[in-house]
């Protein structure tokens, strides 16, 4: 079960987190989970090369270490990284001290103050120790181009009829939603810009204070 749009008083609940871009222009964000991968990422950058599209990409640490030349075509194409973790762990589901250990193994190598839970779930002990050092970015747009029960099209009207805006787009550069993916994003790229839409990525609001992180986590 979950959520396409992320329901108002769910992201009142965490004024903290980066839900949306204020904005009334015609600008969407993008954004790719748990890549990279030679499967599907090298693709996704062709499609949105093809519309001069910029996009944020939450990367697995541990895929950036088995493949990363695709990852470094990520950033010298222009696009912005996020932290994903470095094994996409659960928040719910793992000891405190081990996942701000797994992020930092994964900001090693991600270099970047984004940071994006996997699954979207953080216990509140997570969060208040996270905010003080990252931009937690969540959505208000989630494709579910993950479920395999969801057709194509439901996956493409997902967006479709959602996305406003400044609205944040959740995508997976995964095995998992390959099939869905490649079906949905070009045509999401190109209902968009024939509206007039431009795709932009999301910018850090400052540099990782690794020393200050690190020590609170040691």
């Amino acid at each position: 079960m979950y959520l396409v749009k992320t329901p108002h008083f769910i992201q009142s609940l965490f004024p903290n987190f980066t839900w949306k871009i204020p904005t009334n222009e015609k600008v969407i964000y993008l954004t790719f989970d748990d890549g990279p991968i030679p499967e599907v990422t090298p693709w996704v950058l062709e499609q949105l090369r093809n519309y001069d599209a910029k996009a944020t990409f939450f990367c697995v640490g541990e895929n950036i270490k088995k493949h990363p030349d695709i990852f470094h075509s990520l950033s010298e194409e222009g696009h912005s990284i996020g932290n994903h973790t470095f094994n996409h762990l659960d928040g719910w589901a793992t000891d405190n001290i081990k996942y701000f250990h797994n992020i930092r193994r994964s900001a090693k190598v991600t270099q970047t103050s984004l940071f994006r839970p996997p699954y979207g779930k953080l216990k509140p002990k997570q969060v208040q120790f996270l905010q003080r050092h990252y931009r937690i970015v969540m959505w208000d747009v989630l494709s579910g181009d993950f479920d395999k029960d969801l057709s194509e099209k439901a996956c493409y009207d997902n967006v479709i009829n959602n996305t406003s805006p400044g609205s944040i787009v959740v995508f997976h550069d995964s095995i998992k939603a390959e099939r869905n993916l490649r079906f949905c994003l070009p045509k999401v790229l190109e209902h968009f810009s024939n509206l007039g839409y431009t795709f932009d990525r999301l910018n850090e609001q400052s540099p990782i204070n690794k020393k200050s992180f690190d020590k609170k986590i040691a």
